[in-house]
């Protein structure tokens, strides 16, 4: 079959002979009525054009939110302030096995475990502070380093630490930013008794954990009774703040401690 195309031409047009509004070309060669089918209005608005998002969204309402009068509710598995739980009787859940510790990626948490003593406050014992053989005697977070990844929540065996929603932890001064054990600690519930006092008779460790201890015994009572009614100069512990791993125990900034109430501080615990 003949090839109809010999002798036609059938190269590319040139670029003479394309049309103004023909895709790729050049602005110079584009036709005069090209130039036309902007009209007047499209000219007038073109330096403004690019506000149109912005004059799209004036007449919008929009969503003022009145913080700090009025705070947002946060999530109820917010990564807030962490806090140490105890036990229904008041004992910490703490046992100072630096779990914790270990897990924080940004070396935030420093944690000194001791061990319980059992022997009579009045015959040179410490008391005990947790059920178990040991306690965290001295439990510090750093704020400046924590990134409120919750790797120390998880790491934790008995539950001790969980993190609430409390999230307002700005502070002018550094030194504010690394909390202590009494202002980690949670605040005595109603009912709990403060800490040092012997465990419910016939239990031990693991009934604590399995949630059989709902309330102190009388006995728990009666020894916590007695003991703060030593005077305060023989017994150190009364009324003290369970941090005996502090310096001067509940002097540290204890407006961070108590700015919280008991309910601010256990929402969102998770214990």
């Amino acid at each position: 079959m003949a090839d109809d195309t010999v002798g036609k031409d059938v190269s590319p047009q040139s670029p003479s002979s394309t049309t103004g509004s023909e895709v790729g070309a050049p602005r110079d060669q584009r036709s005069g009525e090209d130039q036309r089918e902007k009209g007047f209005l499209s000219e007038l608005f073109a330096p403004v054009a690019g506000f149109g998002v912005s004059f799209s969204t004036m007449f919008r309402k929009v969503a003022t939110e009145e913080y700090p009068e009025k705070p947002r509710p946060t999530a109820p598995r917010f990564h807030g302030r962490h806090q140490l739980n105890r036990y229904p009787d008041g004992l910490e859940k703490c046992i100072g096995c630096e779990l914790c510790a270990w897990a924080c990626p940004a070396d935030a948490i420093l944690v000194e475990g001791a061990d319980n003593d059992d022997t009579p406050l009045d015959q040179g014992g410490k008391g005990r502070f947790s059920p178990g053989e040991r306690y965290g005697r001295v439990y510090q977070i750093n704020y400046l380093r924590c990134i409120f990844c919750g790797l120390c929540i998880e790491a934790c065996p008995t539950r001790a630490l969980t993190m609430t929603n409390f999230y307002e932890l700005a502070d002018n001064d550094r030194g504010k930013l690394i909390f202590t054990k009494d202002q980690l600690l949670a605040p005595l519930q109603g009912g709990m008794l403060q800490t040092p006092f012997p465990m419910s008779d016939g239990l031990e460790e693991r009934d604590y954990y399995q949630g059989k201890v709902s309330e102190p015994t009388d006995a728990q009572r009666a020894y916590v009774d007695a003991r703060d009614a030593v005077d305060d100069d023989e017994d150190d512990f009364a009324g003290g703040p369970g941090n005996v791993g502090a310096s001067v125990p509940g002097v540290h900034d204890l407006v961070h401690s108590t700015h919280p109430t008991a309910p601010e501080t256990r929402e969102g615990a998770n214990p």
